[in-house]
């Protein structure tokens, strides 16, 4: 019986419990629909959400770039200014520095210019005294020709009347041609103090030469008394007239002859027994080309002196005696010719500079 219960019991459990899935049924499905729904607005919350927070992150990035863009516009503009400044005051030092340049430039002609000056003085002097004395005895030879003139024709020495012509003849040539000698220092002296004309002139090596060594050598004596130097020339006669600016090379060589004056006095200064001081300067004709020699027997120049002398303001010369231009000048002035400055040197001994040049022939 108890069994029988038991499945009678279960049977109607059964039954009992398909009825209420039954009517259930419906409820469930509205459930799972909701709950669908619900799912399917989540998503499409999270989708928007997710949509936004890109969005956002596009328009900060895109403020960011902005921002980078302007800073960088503005960085770029602050550089523009500064390399703008910069190029305005390179430019005023630039001209600063051009204008600085030509004023010691000036200062280093006008120096040389300066140690000229008394030597110009002493051997102008020469011609002017040799005019001044022909000229005197001139008029006394006038005076005395005037004198037998007015002689009565048989008293008259009309030998003695030739003879007072052909001597005033003479003088006249004398006078003209010490005339022209002082002339010619004068024109020198002007070559050198104005600037370049930058134009070549048929122009005589060997008398260039020889006239600044003697304007050199009377300058430096009429400054200092005690100054004393052998003087040695040696001039190949088969030089040619050849084109140079005389201006520049007659710098050059005189640039070249005071600093060789400077070192053998410098040396005499040591009192060094038997010791002559001797400065020299020769020119030969090599080829196509033309050699220009200053020497001297000085102390030499070091190694470790002899590679800074072209640079420009290097100077071995107490402060106040030199620009230290000099050498850097004359080797720039020498390249625009399409020559050379050379130097051999031995301590001790003495220095010879030579100027090398090429030889253009004037028709």
């Amino acid at each position: 019986n108890d069994f029988a219960n038991y499945k009678l019991y279960s049977s109607k459990l059964d039954a009992l419990t398909k009825e209420m899935d039954a009517t259930l049924a419906p409820f469930k499905i509205a459930y799972y629909e909701i709950e669908k729904k619900e799912l399917q607005q989540l998503d499409s919350l999270n989708a928007m959400k997710q949509q936004k927070a890109i969005q956002d992150a596009v328009i900060q990035k895109n403020n960011l770039l902005l921002w980078l863009s302007l800073g960088g516009i503005l960085i770029i503009a602050m550089a523009l200014y500064y390399v703008n400044r910069q190029l305005q005051i390179n430019k005023k030092n630039l001209i600063a520095l051009k204008s600085t340049q030509s004023q010691l430039v000036q200062s280093e002609k006008m120096a040389s210019l300066g140690e000229l000056t008394a030597g110009i003085a002493h051997e102008i002097q020469n011609p002017l005294n040799f005019v001044n004395n022909f000229s005197e005895v001139s008029n006394e030879l006038i005076a005395e020709l005037n004198e037998e003139k007015q002689k009565p024709a048989n008293e008259r020495d009309l030998e003695l009347e030739e003879d007072l012509m052909n001597d005033i003849s003479t003088n006249l040539e004398k006078i003209n041609h010490h005339g022209k000698r002082a002339a010619d220092i004068v024109k020198s002296m002007l070559q050198h103090s104005r600037t370049s004309s930058g134009q070549k002139e048929p122009t005589d090596i060997n008398a260039l030469c020889d006239e600044y060594f003697k304007l050199s050598y009377h300058g430096l004596r009429a400054k200092d008394k005690s100054f004393n130097a052998t003087l040695v020339t040696d001039f190949d006669p088969s030089n040619p007239i050849i084109n140079i600016i005389p201006q520049d090379i007659g710098r050059v060589i005189l640039n070249l002859i005071n600093n060789a004056f400077y070192v053998v006095d410098e040396k005499a200064k040591q009192g060094i027994n038997g010791y002559e001081p001797t400065v020299s300067i020769s020119t030969k004709k090599f080829g196509n080309k033309l050699n220009i020699a200053v020497k001297d027997n000085g102390n030499g120049i070091p190694p470790k002196t002899l590679e800074k002398i072209f640079q420009p303001f290097f100077t071995t010369k107490p402060t106040g005696q030199g620009t230290g231009l000099g050498l850097s000048l004359s080797y720039d002035m020498l390249k625009a010719h399409g020559g050379e400055l050379k130097v051999a040197t031995k301590e001790g001994e003495g220095t010879e500079f030579i100027i090398e040049l090429p030889i253009q022939y004037t028709k």
